[in-house]
């Protein structure tokens, strides 16, 4: 009930995606009413109900896109300021869609990873009008979504460097390319080839399995797993050496 929602508090979630080639976010789309334009797209969100963690909102945003439980999730940011969402669009938008006043809202920004490469077909948005847009290709978004979009980007990078989390980007067993390829696209840089596999050939938490592609155009390659409990045992072995 829109009664009880606050009207001060929300929270947003960037929910990052990696299909094999590219990082995505998922975004989903707003209809609107006044100027010419009849949607456009932003993050989703909601504001939080009074009797309502920060956290099980998130997880309730989720829940309701996804239709998953159960994925990673991490708080990074509280945006505040006191214009974010001073464009006329933007509060009429507010004020139509939760019957509300609202002239101000803090919001607490999560991000999500979420496995999409082939055969993750779960993974797929479960409402009309939200989907997954390649990273580069994201265009001006409402309020201050663009600037929270760079703030997580910019927190995921860090943290894949000492934690473990880009593989709950990849599938749960991988080739050595889409490893490659995920930390290419993450930082927007080429990786020599032979560097790379000469420094993850170090790291014990990589574990090659004996089986290889199947129905492939090329040399069918060797897939691996990430070993959680081996990392943690071995966690003087920065993440930083893949890159």
């Amino acid at each position: 009930m829109t009664s009880n929602l606050n009207p001060h508090v929300s929270v947003d979630c960037l929910i990052f995606g990696f299909n094999c080639e590219a990082l995505q976010v998922l975004l989903v789309e707003r209809k609107l009413t006044s100027r010419k334009q009849k949607t456009d797209l932003k993050l989703p969100g909601s504001l939080v109900y009074n009797d309502e963690d920060l956290t099980e909102a998130a997880h309730r945003v989720l829940k309701e896109l996804t239709g998953l439980n159960n994925l990673y999730l991490e708080q990074f940011g509280v945006f505040g300021a006191p214009n974010r969402i001073s464009d006329k669009m933007d509060l009429d938008w507010l004020s139509q869609t939760t019957k509300l006043p609202i002239s101000r809202v803090v919001t607490i920004a999560y991000y999500s990873l979420v496995k999409l490469c082939p055969n993750e077909t779960e993974n797929q948005p479960k409402i009309k009008g939200a989907k997954w847009v390649n990273i580069n290709d994201v265009r001006k978004l409402p309020f201050d979504h663009n600037h929270i979009l760079e703030q997580g980007l910019q927190v995921l990078r860090s943290r894949m460097r000492t934690e473990p989390i880009g593989f709950e980007l990849l599938p749960r067993r991988f080739t050595l390319r889409q490893l490659q390829t995920l930390y290419e696209v993450m930082y927007n840089k080429p990786l020599d080839n032979r560097n790379f596999r000469k420094k993850v050939g170090k790291l014990e938490y990589l574990v090659p399995l004996n089986a290889k592609q199947k129905n492939v155009a090329h040399k069918p390659a060797r897939y691996y797993k990430f070993d959680k409990r081996c990392f943690f045992q071995t966690r003087k072995e920065a993440m930083s050496l893949i890159i």
